[in-house]
């Protein structure tokens, strides 16, 4: 994308705002309905999680989730959360507390009889207390999850240093991070995130401007 037009908006407004209500799915073999609300960016589906979502299910050979630890960072409506727990997976959604509600609503709504364990969710905040609340290594994970995390806000070394926290040398952890291209910020996020982790780029949709790593620690 041109860098004219990811500066071309100063105030950075969710492009689904249109949408609130519900938004339905269908992933994993199963009818999917999110709750979304005006209130917060957490609270209303992203596209990179939309990707994430038919990644997951379309890769599955690939990335096998089943039985794997799964965290989730910025989880906000919890789609891809629910997706990694009907894929079978053990899963821990977590964001700010004030987006909590919302999704162990969609959460244990979507999942309950269905996935194989019954999906935890905890607040998490970017860069805050994570020796204290997650210390390493009795909070370890296999896979960690990001879906459109990177935009107009001021916690991009807070998110990286969570990354870092969860996906560091000698855990064996693998982050998969999707992200739709909206700023330069998420240019020069991109740039530190690859200086951070060992990346490929798994998949890249130039129709949606969504791109999805996976990173695994620099030993």
């Amino acid at each position: 994308m041109a860098v004219e037009a990811l500066d071309r908006r100063n105030i950075w407004e969710p492009s689904v705002y249109y949408a609130l209500g519900k938004e339905n799915f269908h992933f994993a073999g199963h009818d999917i309905s999110i709750h979304e609300s005006i209130e917060t960016y957490g609270a209303v589906i992203w596209p990179g999680a939309v990707a994430l979502c038919q990644f997951l299910e379309n890769n599955q050979q690939q990335l096998n989730l089943m039985d794997k630890a799964v965290l989730e960072i910025g989880a906000g409506t919890g789609l891809l959360s629910i997706v990694a727990s009907l894929l079978g997976a053990w899963v821990t959604a977590t964001d700010l507390p004030e987006i909590l509600s919302n999704l162990t609503f969609n959460l244990l709504r979507n999942t309950k009889g269905r996935s194989r364990y019954i999906p935890q969710v905890t607040a998490l905040t970017w860069g805050q207390n994570l020796e204290r609340d997650f210390p390493y290594p009795s909070y370890h994970y296999d896979y960690l999850l990001a879906a459109d995390v990177v935009y107009h806000h001021n916690c991009h070394e807070e998110l990286l240093e969570t990354m870092r926290h969860f996906c560091r040398p000698g855990s064996r952890t693998t982050l998969l991070w999707a992200n739709k291209i909206r700023f330069q910020s998420d240019l020069r996020f991109t740039e530190s995130f690859k200086c951070s982790f060992n990346t490929t780029m798994l998949a890249e949709l130039p129709q949606q401007e969504v791109q999805i790593y996976k990173a695994t620690p620099k030993e």
